[in-house]
């Protein structure tokens, strides 16, 4: 057994591309060789920007022999059938082997050496590499049939052992030289084995494991920012970059001048890992320092002086331009940047960014006047009070959105004043207001610039031009949550905001039959309503769904009502119940009794409808639950067999018979636990419905135990069908138990 070693040695291969491409050369290498019948005991791939290499351990020296067989005619087909065998074979009628009645083709195929099956396989390899760009060069590159890479290819290493597997792919023949680190050792470089191969290349200054490179950088730009008093803000994505763009990374601190730390400081730290692939690091308090960590590719002679010179000139390039997009925004009071979205379209069918931002801000308000987001008391107003962000720090707190340069001398009066008396604006103001400054910054420079602060940036102008912080927190996070495990606001007016921007993004969407299908979301309705879901359950907040739907798309509902409650309105709840159910998994709720509580229909205030749900899981996993769940399919089984209905079966509470004592004591538990279970669902207290519920366990099973439903005696049976009838609909006061599996 024998290690063999490729290396495609090109230009500079992007960052973003190596992970994908190291994966790509095991898959491909794998499927080429299990054609030959081989498989190694293990690969390892390699990236840096100017090779990608690949080791395979536990290769033999040469394939197995085969023995192929093919199943032909039978032996006594006609002579056409058996003439084809024979072309698509090569075989003559002697050749072929007979077994019970059957002609067989049987080819014998020796072992080949390994090195040639090698030969054969990497310029498939090459020429099939899927790069999600590539290019051709050189003189060849005027025919589209030239060999594609995703830079210059300039040389091949392929080695079985320390033998040379010859190959030749578009001029470029395969041989035993690599070249070391571009400064430091651009030399050739002779590789004996795959064995020397990691080691000659770290002499050479290539450290050609990227998991080394990675946790070089992030252990040294973790150690130089401490050694200046400085905490590394990490960033994973920002380490595996500058690993792809170094063979032999070398982290220095540098320094940029401390004026420009009045910009936001999330503007610094996207413009420096953006712009420049910077980290940036925070001073003992927590906030942003005047320092960043850059990666250069070399072992300066001078520690490094002149390259942090360099990368803080350039730095200082980008933060003047960021400092100066700022500082023009504040010009301009957010109403009038507002002003500007009716030339944005949103959607060609559903009107201007202004349009939606004119929707947004009447459902929050509705939101707040319907009393379904109420704000603590006593209201809060011009930030004071505890409401809480979705930092975890209160919308009143002054670290939340702290204004870097003073409230623009123009800016309007932000509200009106509480028309209940009180010194701040009212919560439905205050939703209002945020709500149409929400997209003002979409139309900033700085937004232009750097669209991922969207929302971020508004905030920061609004507490500028002396908005509440209120509505400053609410513009800043009314996008969250984006995903899984973002943050999920609180505050009442954020929340107003967001569920208002998402209710509306949603229905209109289906509205206009743009509804997610299978795995196509590209309105990302999906994220929505798992964000609408995240926002109510955080907050508790009480309301049926369907009300602020039909809320939702009310100034427009005259020339949507035959679709909306023709279909859109039902489609829109079981589209909310799939993703309540995606949302619950995670949280151990299982999916059936979802449907089994949304299927009693009515039932769409979901806070309600958890507390149903969990109560429900918790029932239905005891015995009690389990034997009352047999129960209740067997009896909906007879009923269903039977096709009873109640208007033509007989009433059970008016008996014409002396019923059997387990009938009778089935019927005297119905008494008591109906009331007592609609109660209890009426006082959404559903663990003491369970427990209702629990009581008919073993009157249930004595009465399918000692009596007949289907007795002779027409009274009996009309009866006991209707018993039955009462013990479905007893237990659909809590769920249809029919859609709970088991």
């Amino acid at each position: 057994m024998t290690d063999f070693l490729l290396e495609l040695r090109s230009e500079e291969i992007p960052a973003r591309m190596q992970d994908k491409a190291r994966e790509d050369l095991a898959r491909l290498f794998a499927a080429e060789l299990a054609k030959a019948g081989l498989a190694p005991t293990e690969t390892v791939t390699y990236a840096t920007p100017r090779r990608l290499a690949l080791i395979a351990r536990g290769l033999p020296t040469e394939t197995q022999a085969v023995s192929e067989e093919l199943k032909g005619p039978k032996a006594n087909a006609p002579e056409q059938a058996l003439a084809g065998f024979l072309r698509k074979t090569g075989l003559t009628r002697d050749q072929l082997t007979e077994r019970d009645g059957v002609l067989y083709a049987v080819t014998e195929k020796p072992g080949r050496a390994t090195a040639a099956v090698l030969a054969e396989a990497i310029p498939a390899i090459v020429r099939a590499f899927p790069w999600p760009k590539s290019m051709r060069w050189g003189a060849a590159s005027a025919s589209t049939e030239s060999l594609r890479w995703v830079r210059p290819l300039h040389g091949i290493v392929a080695l079985l052992g320390e033998t040379l597997v010859d190959v030749e792919i578009a001029g470029i023949r395969s041989g035993v030289a690599t070249y070391g680190h571009r400064f430091h050792h651009p030399g050739q470089i002779t590789i004996g084995s795959a064995a020397d191969y990691v080691e000659k290349l770290r002499a050479c200054h290539v450290i050609v494991d990227q998991d080394e490179r990675r946790a070089l950088i992030r252990d040294r730009a973790t150690a130089v920012a401490a050694d200046a008093g400085l905490t590394l803000v990490e960033d994973e994505g920002l380490v595996a970059e500058n690993a792809g763009l170094t063979e032999w990374p070398v982290p220095l601190l540098g320094r940029f001048d401390a004026d420009f730390l009045s910009v936001p400081p999330e503007v610094i730290q996207l413009t420096a890992r953006v712009n420049q692939k910077y980290f940036v690091c925070r001073d003992a308090g927590g906030a942003l320092a005047n320092a960043f960590v850059c990666t250069a590719n070399i072992e300066a002679t001078d520690g490094g002086a002149k390259i942090v010179e360099g990368n803080r000139k350039v730095l200082a390039a980008r933060l003047s331009d960021a400092r100066f997009f700022y500082d023009t925004d504040l010009k301009t009071p957010l109403e009038e940047q507002a002003a500007k979205l009716s030339n944005i379209v949103f959607h060609e069918k559903l009107g201007t960014v202004a349009d939606k931002v004119d929707r947004v801000a009447k459902l929050a308000r509705w939101l707040v006047e319907e009393g379904i987001i109420q704000s603590p008391s006593p209201l809060v107003g011009e930030g004071r009070g505890p409401l809480a962000s979705a930092s975890g720090k209160g919308e009143g707190d002054a670290a939340t959105v702290a204004p870097q340069t003073p409230p623009h001398p123009s800016a309007p009066t932000a509200l009106p004043p509480s028309p209940t008396g009180g010194e701040g604006p009212s919560l439905a103001d205050m939703a209002e207001r945020a709500a149409r400054l929400a997209k003002a910054d979409l139309v900033t420079g700085m937004v232009g610039e750097f669209p991922e602060l969207q929302g971020l940036m508004g905030g920061y102008y609004a507490a500028a031009q002396g908005e509440p912080r209120e509505v400053a927190d609410a513009i800043r996070d009314h996008y969250k949550p984006v995903g899984q495990g973002d943050d999920v606001p609180t505050a009442p007016v954020t929340v107003a905001v967001s569920l208002a921007d998402k209710l509306d993004t949603i229905t209109r969407f289906f509205l206009i039959d743009e509804a997610p299908t299978g795995s196509k979301d590209p309105f990302a309705l999906r994220r929505a309503s798992l964000g609408v879901i995240a926002l109510i359950l955080t907050s508790g907040l009480r309301f049926r769904l369907q009300d602020a739907l039909l809320a939702a798309v009310a100034d427009d509902l005259a020339d949507f009502e035959a679709v909306w409650h023709g279909h859109l309105e039902k489609k829109l709840a079981t589209f909310f119940a799939d993703r309540l159910k995606v949302q619950q998994r995670e949280a151990g709720v299982r999916h059936d009794l979802i449907d089994a509580v949304f299927a009693l229909g009515g039932e769409d205030d979901l806070v309600r409808l958890l507390a149903r749900v969990h109560a429900l899981q918790a029932f239905v996993t005891t015995d009690d639950g389990a034997n009352l769940l047999a129960g209740y399919k067997r009896a909906a089984n007879i009923l269903k067999k039977e096709a009873y209905t109640p208007d033509t079966e007989g009433n059970p509470k008016t008996l014409s018979y002396t019923p059997e004592k387990a009938e009778a004591d089935l019927i005297a538990a119905l008494d008591s636990a109906e009331p007592a279970a609609a109660a209890a669902v009426e006082a959404e207290d559903f663990e003491r419905a369970m427990a209702a519920l629990a009581s008919l366990r073993a009157p249930i099973d004595a009465f399918f135990d000692s009596v007949t439903v289907n007795d002779a005696d027409p009274a009996k049976r009309g009866h006991r069908l209707a018993l039955l009838a009462r013990i479905r609909a007893a237990v659909h006061t809590v769920a249809d138990f029919s859609r709970i599996e088991g």
